[in-house]
């Protein structure tokens, strides 16, 4: 699944808004915008995101 797909369902089943989502994921509170728009991730930041999605995020 695309990385979008996989923030979408996550921003559904944890009801976090989408510009929160963005901040507590990589500081960026455009971030679910811009890959709505089509952009296109870094490895590291995409690496980053599914960390964060994954509950890497709360060591």
């Amino acid at each position: 699944m695309a990385i979008l797909g996989k923030v979408e369902r996550y921003l559904r089943e944890h009801g976090v808004a989408q510009t929160r989502f963005g901040r507590m994921a990589v500081g960026d509170p455009r971030l679910v915008g811009d890959l709505r728009n089509g952009r296109e991730l870094r490895p590291a930041t995409r690496e980053r995101v599914e960390a964060f999605m994954a509950g890497a995020h709360q060591r």
